[in-house]
């Protein structure tokens, strides 16, 4: 290659990471403009039933069945201890967050202004999709990261006892960081998420949620009360994501009868042609 070719090939590349930021830059402005739609909210009155109605649940939890849900896990057979163990190891977000922003990082590279438009918009509306995905799962998880080390509650048997209110506050030691379940949140978010994307899926995905809530008490490392919680804050915090997405009209629509419902998506067929665009020279 001579030198010639190489100082006009530095253009193009210099071009070709100004569109990818462009690209980039436009998808930032489409989750962050302005809403577009209305939806309804709770009124204070609901609001505050239902804070009241999570708050009772999960303190009757503590008190009737958390330390007895310990003594019940000793006694379990070690083969069904060891098969919640492995169900247990898939419970963690990145199984779900690091093959999304993987496939986001490969659309950024290979995107193209020669692209036809309607197979931009395709890839645009498929991006919107994966990062609806990706902040719906991660912002829970991470806030229970954060949230579970303040409050400092101690693991089962942490001090030799299954006491429920055993509490180090602020101490941010991980034998201290039992409430929200993090597993149980990342499982119950994934399922949420996934669900309000994909209705078909809903069955399947809080299955398996329901097996890490379950493995995370079979292996006393959480009281039921922590799964429970987490499992109410993520699907919490994935409405919310949710509705913020519906109101500047991505991925979710809300129906004539006022339930938010996900928008049609790109054909399989259709992401299959792209594909091959994106490949081919």
């Amino acid at each position: 290659m001579s030198a010639t070719d190489r100082v006009e090939q530095r253009p193009a590349q210099r071009s070709q990471q100004g569109s990818r930021l462009q690209y980039a830059l436009a998808y930032l402005a489409l989750l962050t403009r302005k809403p577009r739609r209305k939806l309804s909210r709770p009124t204070p009155l609901q609001w505050s039933a239902g804070i009241l109605a999570i708050i009772a649940s999960v303190t009757a939890t503590m008190v009737l069945i958390d330390a007895p849900s310990v003594g019940i896990a000793q006694r379990l057979p070690q083969w069904l201890i060891a098969s919640f163990d492995r169900i247990s190891d898939l419970g963690r977000s990145g199984w779900f967050l690091v093959p999304i922003a993987g496939v986001l990082a490969l659309m950024g590279l290979f995107v193209s202004p020669a692209l036809p438009a309607m197979s931009q918009r395709v890839l645009a509306a498929v991006a919107v999709r994966l990062g609806f995905l990706f902040s719906a799962i991660a912002l829970p998880g991470l806030m229970v990261s954060i949230g579970k080390r303040l409050v400092g509650r101690g693991r089962p048997l942490v001090a030799g006892s299954a006491d429920p209110f055993l509490y180090l506050p602020f101490g941010w030691n991980v034998e201290y960081a039992s409430f929200p379940s993090g597993h149980a949140t990342d499982a119950f978010a994934a399922a949420m998420a996934i669900g309000a994307l994909w209705p078909a899926a809903r069955a399947w995905m809080w299955i398996y949620a329901c097996l890490i809530a379950a493995s995370r008490v079979v292996l006393t490392a959480h009281f039921p009360s922590d799964v429970l919680a987490g499992a109410i804050f993520a699907g919490a915090v994935v409405l919310l994501v949710r509705a913020w997405f519906a109101r500047r009209g991505l991925v979710f629509a809300r129906g004539e009868d006022g339930r938010i419902r996900p928008m049609p998506g790109p054909s399989l067929d259709r992401l299959k042609r792209i594909a091959r665009q994106l490949v081919t020279p």
